[in-house]
């Protein structure tokens, strides 16, 4: 599944970024483990605190206040942040819970956000989805790095349709 990510990713040069909070790295981490993943990996943030979310990506107080940290409003906010400090086209971002450390929050709750630059550089379409997952909290961090780089060819051909008609 990674290996077609890349060549999905390199046929269309596009290039990626990830805004990651509960998987800490793993997308990017994940996404480097494939040969030919220097052509299409720009850079990843791993923004785990709400301070580093509103610091390093642009998340707004309100956004967490409103919404909470396991939220896709949020992850949209770091997808977005990591489009402006990043030259790459594509941003994947996550925030989850992968433990009960959040009485308010199921465990395995994962949001999770596609972000995509217009060729133009100035519009961006942005389009999430939240999971439940199950497992330990090794087992859900991973499974959400996946997803995240699974879904990507069918995330990226809906932000390419959603620039197309706005």
């Amino acid at each position: 599944m990674l290996r077609h990510v890349v060549a999905y990713l390199r046929a269309r040069q596009v290039t990626v970024t990830s805004a990651e909070s509960c998987t800490a790295g793993l997308i990017a981490a994940l996404l480097a483990d494939v040969e030919g993943a220097g052509e299409v990996l720009e850079c990843g943030f791993v923004a785990y605190t709400p301070e580093a979310k509103m610091r390093c990506l642009g998340v707004h107080a309100a956004t967490i206040d409103t919404h909470g940290l396991t939220s896709e409003a949020v992850a949209a906010e770091m997808a977005g942040g990591a489009l402006r400090h990043s030259p790459a086209v594509l941003a994947i971002a996550n925030t989850g819970v992968a433990d009960g450390s959040q009485p308010a929050v199921p465990a395995g709750t994962q949001c999770f956000a596609w972000a995509l630059r217009a060729d133009s550089g100035g519009a961006v379409a942005v389009t999430s989805q939240t999971l439940r997952l199950s497992g330990d909290r090794h087992e859900v961090r991973i499974a959400a790095a996946r997803h995240a780089l699974s879904a990507l060819p069918l995330m990226h051909e809906r932000l390419l349709g959603m620039l197309a008609s706005s």
